[in-house]
């Protein structure tokens, strides 16, 4: 399982294109365990039940076996077939693989890289619906993309994060004069060119002290005091981050970058309070160690609640406020600074995910789960039904879990 400061991470697997009978895509290369390719990890359907939204279903499967590989894949609407998959370079893992528009037309893009959720070198690609690569991008300014998010916007520029190492003096909040921490960074860049067009460092905007994540034993012991793993649009234009390790989710302006407001975490905008028949954390918060803040308009947003960090990364008193992680539905009055939480759904076995993790709202009202470290993925009606719902075999999970069209 993919650990939650994710830097002591090694691939051991190698890659291939092709998995249960899928064509091998054109240009990838297949990895081998002697002789043979290694085939991507099987997906076992738990439920299918009538009423799942059509498309496609885009994952891209990681695993810490060597009897599989890594790399991104889509399968059919019921999840039984491979439509396409591809691999990536022997040493490297794919994420966030989905559908996306990019100068009018539709494009496959997805992160490939090593060290996805720490200090992690990679590059973002697209490749056009001939499955052939047309660009890609990189994180400007000596700085490498994190495989957390790559958005491409409506005029033809990128958003991408970066996780950069500094030090910091800390005494204020109980550490040390020296201490090596490590920042997150947003760019818009332009495709085309590869400029930049805009960056924002945490540590510009946000206090150390609203960190939720215990200070390291030792100064050289890089602090992930942030964790910056989303970064998407607004209705407005502006810019809405999420960063796990402060509990908190911001939207910050396009232009000049400030932090307009803040949800959750030590420092939150807004007041919080449950809809009735919905329950908020032992912490009193809507959300904990979060990810994937999705606008839906009207004030509403999803986010996925993970509730959990893990042990390893937390230690011992900052563990899961709920036994589960769930996708929670939030309503926001700015007029009245008022939170509400208005829905949820619930990890099917009541499991805890304890990094990554997503949730897309389809056009009809169904929600589809990425449960990040758990090895499962799943759809659920607008009722809050599970209609579909697959495992990996243990050990393999997805960072991110879609359902689109795709011809």
């Amino acid at each position: 399982m993919r650990t939650n400061t994710w830097t002591a991470r090694t691939l051991a697997v190698a890659v291939t294109a092709a998995s249960l009978g899928a064509l091998p895509a054109t240009g990838a290369s297949a990895a081998t365990s002697g002789s043979r390719p290694l085939p991507l990890p099987p997906v076992k359907v738990l439920t299918d039940r009538a009423g799942t939204g059509g498309g496609d279903i885009f994952i891209s499967p990681f695993s810490e076996s060597s009897a599989y590989a890594s790399g991104v894949e889509i399968l059919s609407q019921n999840g039984r077939k491979v439509v396409w998959s591809h691999a990536v370079p022997a040493g490297q893992e794919a994420s966030d693989f989905r559908t996306q528009t990019y100068q009018g037309q539709p494009v496959l893009t997805w992160w490939q890289g090593s060290g996805l959720g720490g200090l992690s070198t990679g590059v973002d690609v697209v490749y056009n619906d001939h499955y052939q690569k047309i660009a890609e991008v990189k994180a400007g300014n000596g700085d490498s993309a994190d495989g957390h998010e790559f958005l491409i916007t409506p005029r033809n520029t990128a958003l991408v994060i970066s996780y950069t190492e500094a030090t910091a003096n800390l005494t204020a909040i109980g550490g040390r004069a020296d201490q090596k921490v490590i920042d997150g960074i947003v760019q818009e860049i332009d495709i085309r060119t590869g400029k930049v067009l805009f960056q924002w460092n945490s540590a510009d905007h946000v206090p150390y002290a609203q960190s939720e994540q215990p200070l390291p034993a030792s100064s050289s012991t890089p602090w992930d005091w942030f964790h910056l793993n989303a970064v998407k649009l607004d209705s407005a234009g502006n810019l809405i981050l999420d960063a796990r390790n402060t509990w908190t989710a911001y939207e910050v302006s396009r232009s000049s970058g400030r932090v307009l407001w803040q949800l959750g975490g030590k420092d939150s905008s807004f007041k919080v309070k449950a809809a009735p028949g919905q329950k908020l954390n032992e912490a009193g918060e809507i959300f904990s160690w979060q990810h994937d803040p999705q606008p839906l308009g009207d004030g509403r947003y999803t986010f996925f609640d993970n509730e959990s960090a893990g042990v390893a990364n937390t230690g011992t008193g900052a563990v899961a406020e709920l036994p589960y992680s769930r996708v929670v539905t939030v309503r926001l009055n700015a007029r009245t600074h008022q939170a509400t939480l208005v829905g949820s759904v619930d990890q099917p076995a009541k499991l805890s995910a304890s990094s990554q993790g997503n949730a897309q709202t389809l056009d009809d009202g169904d929600v589809v789960v990425g449960w990040g470290s758990l090895p499962y993925f799943s759809e659920f009606s607008r009722s809050g039904k599970l209609l579909f719902n697959a495992e990996f075999p243990a050990g393999v999970n997805t960072y991110r879990a879609y359902r689109f069209d795709w011809k």
